[in-house]
């Protein structure tokens, strides 16, 4: 006869109960929370910092910001989540490579137009690039990203790849997706600051003085903090992950779909 549960494990498992969250929810939320950020800095740009052009000066800088929020974090948070989904679960991979795929190159596009918006706008105002900490970390993290898309390909979707050379890299893949995503957010957080205390300087608008913008601006930048620290707490999240093939969990989703 088995032994009575602890009060303390009893507890413990009734407030793992309490934080378990359905996937899909999630997924909503964590959508709305993206849609949100874009928004924002659209906003931002559009009313702080006088809307978009492609003529050189300020306004073609505002494409900056929001295609980099837009693709190096909302698309490629997305991007991330794909395999997350039950649906993925069973049934033929190929689909599910192709949109994760596409979604991170999707991201990857729109971070190329937000690099070229920031260098055009430097090379018309004779501003030097690459000079701060934010353009280093930017860079570094397209470049990894760059490499870590172009390594997934050839990996992942290509049909030569060795079964062995997958399962080798898989971690390796999975490790840098989180990594990058967390790089993009520091990125986007430490050029949020930059923005501002570039922007808000002299006269009455001080950046201390945390006028409207600089709240607005900030609150802007713990979102972003807030979308990537969800997102990555997602894919670390046991449940969440898809099964090995050869597993039982996996061969019981199977089960459970009809698979």
């Amino acid at each position: 006869e088995s032994a009575p549960r602890s009060p303390s494990r009893r507890c413990h498992r009734r407030s793992t109960a309490m934080l378990d969250v359905p996937f899909l929810p999630f997924c909503a939320f964590l959508g709305t929370l993206g849609l949100l950020c874009v928004a924002m800095v659209g906003t931002w740009c559009q009313h702080w910092r006088g809307g978009f052009s492609l003529d050189g000066s300020s306004r073609t800088f505002n494409w900056h910001p929001v295609l980099m929020v837009a693709g190096l974090v909302v698309l490629y948070g997305a991007a991330a989540l794909v395999y997350r989904i039950p649906s993925t679960w069973s049934g033929p991979k190929l689909p599910w490579k192709v949109l994760h795929g596409s979604l991170a190159l999707g991201a990857f596009v729109l971070t190329v137009l937000g690099l070229a918006a920031v260098f055009r706008f430097h090379n018309s105002q004779g501003t030097p690039n690459m000079y701060s900490l934010h353009s280093w970390m930017g860079l570094a993290t397209v470049l990894l990203f760059s490499c870590q898309w172009a390594a997934g390909f050839g990996a992942f979707l290509l049909p030569w790849a060795p079964a062995w050379l997958r399962a080798l890299y898989k971690p390796i893949h999975v490790f840098f997706g989180s990594t990058i995503l967390m790089l993009s957010v520091a990125s986007c957080v430490s050029g949020i600051n930059e923005k501002l205390f570039f922007s808000l300087k002299n006269k009455t608008m001080e950046y201390k003085l945390l006028p409207a913008e600089a709240v607005f601006a900030n609150t802007l930048g713990l979102l972003i903090l807030i979308f990537g620290v969800l997102v990555v707490a997602a894919l670390a999240r046991p449940s969440w992950k898809r099964p090995d093939s050869d597993s039982p969990d996996s061969r019981q989703v199977r089960d459970a779909l009809g698979g």
